[in-house]
């Protein structure tokens, strides 16, 4: 859907989106929810509600796809952030009510406290996290239906 893209955001290829202008209406908006799946170079976000679901990636543009560089070079042994990267997943979230955020290491917890923040509107109970390694698209949306009770 065009209202959730940003420069950084583009939808997955080869994928049939059933999201259409209709979720701008203030009945959908009221039953947004999304399951964000996230690790420092991605974020997978699956909005869904009773009327369909929807898909957009956002892509992470780090100095590096590696987290750490070489041994014996000064500095922190982390690569720089891309500081776009979370704004550009929260815009993509900004009709969602309630937020499910899964993945692997600490991004899904920075992700989280940057809406804590920045997203005023949601309480703690909206906003969801948890661990999950790499499961695949279909994994991600059905833990989303379930967790949202959509099944």
């Amino acid at each position: 859907a065009p209202w959730m893209r940003s420069l950084l955001a583009t939808p997955i290829q080869g994928r049939k989106t059933t999201m259409s202008k209709a979720i701008a209406k203030l009945t959908d908006v009221e039953h947004a929810y999304a399951v964000v799946w996230i690790d420092h170079l991605t974020a997978k976000i699956f909005p869904m509600g009773r009327t369909g679901m929807g898909e957009v990636v956002v892509h992470a543009h780090p100095s590096s796809t590696h987290l750490h560089h070489k041994a014996n070079v000064i500095g922190s042994g982390r690569v720089r952030e891309d500081k776009s990267f979370l704004p550009t997943v929260a815009e993509s979230l900004r009709f969602c009510r309630e937020i499910l955020i899964i993945g692997p290491g600490t991004e899904k917890g920075a992700l989280l406290q940057y809406l804590q923040e920045n997203r005023k509107d949601l309480t703690a109970t909206q906003l969801h996290g948890e661990a999950s390694d790499h499961p695949t698209d279909r994994e991600i949306i059905a833990f989303g239906r379930r967790r949202f009770g959509l099944d």
